[in-house]
């Protein structure tokens, strides 16, 4: 769990906090936790109490669970030796061949596209 520099807080449309993960989810705050130390979630300190935020991109409400493909792409991108940083730079910078962010496509469930990206990174 990083601060967030001013940067890459601007990229990130909207954020959550934990206790509003665990809302969202029906689970208790300790699994929305757990889910940031299993490196499922990026969570990022920001605001006046520098509070835990995870950007609203990486929950999708409607199936009440962590959008589809991001845990995937999360690892390819850890492997690949990207900070927490670097990782929320990438998948909310847009990318005009996506269209779109990576993060914008995963929730629109073309996580494949998004995970080759990742892994072309490596190369």
């Amino acid at each position: 769990m990083t601060e967030i520099d001013a940067k890459i807080d601007a990229l990130v449309p909207a954020w959550l906090t934990l206790p509003d993960i665990a809302e969202m989810l029906d689970v208790e705050v300790t699994r929305v936790r757990q889910l940031v130390k299993e490196g499922q979630l990026i969570a990022v300190r920001r605001g006046e109490n520098r509070a835990l935020h995870v950007p609203a991109d990486f929950i999708d409400g409607a199936e009440q669970k962590v959008v589809k493909g991001l845990t995937g792409t999360l690892t390819l991108l850890r492997d690949d030796g990207f900070s927490d940083e670097e990782m929320l730079e990438w998948l909310f910078t847009p990318d005009p061949s996506l269209p779109g962010t990576p993060a914008q496509a995963l929730s629109e469930n073309r996580g494949t596209e998004v995970k080759r990206r990742a892994q072309a990174l490596a190369v």
